[in-house]
């Protein structure tokens, strides 16, 4: 039956070197500077209570801030307190607010964006 079940589906050899692909992403870095946009995705790290009002002034501006909490988690009164912040931020703007992979990092959103709680693929 394995011999059979082989000859259709093909044997699972593990995957080597050469099946994958390296991509140059540098051609596509800067290549639309020129053009304006209505709204970025912005990254940010926080590490500390004085690191947030960067990151609140780009939600007011209209921007996604993708921020990495990581650090944070050493200190519990200072996660929950810079959390606290975010989420009025997002309140404030009616955004939306998400943690992500194991709450190292949050995602604001700007208003009129909602970020889906539905996960896609095999997730």
């Amino acid at each position: 039956m394995g011999k059979f079940l082989e000859s259709i589906i093909g044997r699972s050899a593990s995957p080597r070197q050469d099946d994958y692909m390296d991509l140059d992403l540098s051609t596509f870095e800067g290549a639309n500077d020129d053009e304006p946009a209505s709204m970025y995705v912005k990254v940010a790290q926080i590490t500390d209570l004085k690191d947030t009002p960067r990151v609140k002034d780009e939600v007011y501006n209209g921007n996604l801030v993708i921020v990495d909490i990581t650090r944070l988690k050493l200190d519990k009164i200072m996660y929950e307190r810079v959390l606290k912040d975010l989420r009025e931020v997002a309140s404030d703007v009616k955004g939306d607010i998400i943690g992500l992979g194991e709450q190292q990092y949050v995602i604001i959103t700007p208003m009129s964006v909602r970020i889906s709680r539905e996960k896609i693929g095999g997730l």
